[in-house]
């Protein structure tokens, strides 16, 4: 039986996820999920691609959203802890997003003082506005708030431990989960100890222990967790991001791309890794659900 793990939301985009034992699924993701970014004084937002430092920032909203806790994991303990009262209500100003324009609400120069100094560079603070209302592109379209792209990001842990074992041949430390920065963790077992590479899952039913073959995420096309529905949107091609070491905030190099590159590149170019799903249907989820792939398809 393939189950959740691990819930996992990143409310500030770029900075550290939290986990979560229940979350609520909306059309944008899990609830919160990347609903702010930091960005430059000219409006372009800052990603770990850029800024590792933002990986040291350990954001916290309140259940309904309406206050936002901001925490440094520098280690020194000289920045303290923000907490702020979010604001939907302020001017909108203009943001970008990989070069697409979007609007954001500012949050306010204290927020923006604080970040500035964590990161060592001007940066603020905004909130995806309430009319805020991204159709996001792949098998099957989504929204999103400030997510790179689809609304969900779903990984099994068999994907991880095979890529940790290729990463020991080579000699190379193994690496946590929160490198590739998941929202849903999924695990299952069978026996297989995540050996093979997932080509079984196509002669499988969605009942089994799909979640125990390694990369078996990339051909499940529709989802079910609890009474919510997720689609295929896209394989989650990987960047430099997942060469930040999360606990340092500092960038690593040159794994794991170097070891994806050997056995996970696409025909369409970069390395694949997880993949991403639409939001067919709201509901909440749990640790413990059980993870049902209602539709299979090809790589």
């Amino acid at each position: 039986m393939a189950n959740v793990t691990d819930l996992i939301c990143y409310p500030v985009k770029g900075c550290a996820g939290t986990s979560m034992s229940d979350a609520l699924l909306t059309p944008a993701g899990l609830a919160h999920d990347r609903s702010f970014m930091v960005i430059s004084e000219d409006g372009i937002f800052r990603t770990q691609r850029r800024d590792p430092r933002l990986a040291l920032i350990r954001p916290a909203v309140s259940a309904d959203g309406t206050r936002l806790t901001l925490d440094s994991a520098d280690g020194t303990g000289s920045f303290g802890t923000l907490c702020v009262d979010v604001t939907t209500s302020a001017p909108r100003r203009d943001v970008d997003l990989f070069g697409a324009a979007f609007q954001g609400i500012d949050q306010g120069d204290e927020a923006a003082a604080w970040l500035s100094e964590v990161l060592g560079t001007p940066s603020r603070l905004v909130r995806v506005p309430p009319e805020h209302d991204r159709v996001t592109d792949g098998w099957i379209p989504g929204r999103s708030g400030y997510a790179d792209s689809s609304a969900v990001h779903l990984l099994s842990r068999a994907s991880l431990t095979l890529l940790n074992q290729r990463m020991a041949e080579r000699g190379a430390p193994t690496l946590s989960m929160n490198r590739f920065r998941p929202n849903i963790v999924v695990d299952g077992h069978d026996g297989h100890g995540g050996q093979g590479d997932g080509h079984e899952v196509r002669d499988r039913d969605s009942g089994g222990d799909w979640a125990a073959l390694p990369n078996a995420e990339d051909r499940a096309r529709r989802v079910t967790i609890g009474d919510a529905e997720l689609g295929f949107a896209k394989l989650a091609v990987r960047c430099a991001v997942t060469l930040v070491e999360q606990e340092a905030g500092e960038r690593r190099g040159p794994e794991p791309l170097r070891t994806l590159a050997s056995y996970r590149r696409a025909a369409s170019g970069g390395v694949v890794f997880g993949a991403k799903f639409s939001v067919i249907t709201q509901g909440k989820l749990s640790v413990g659900d059980e993870v049902v792939v209602q539709e299979w398809g090809d790589a």
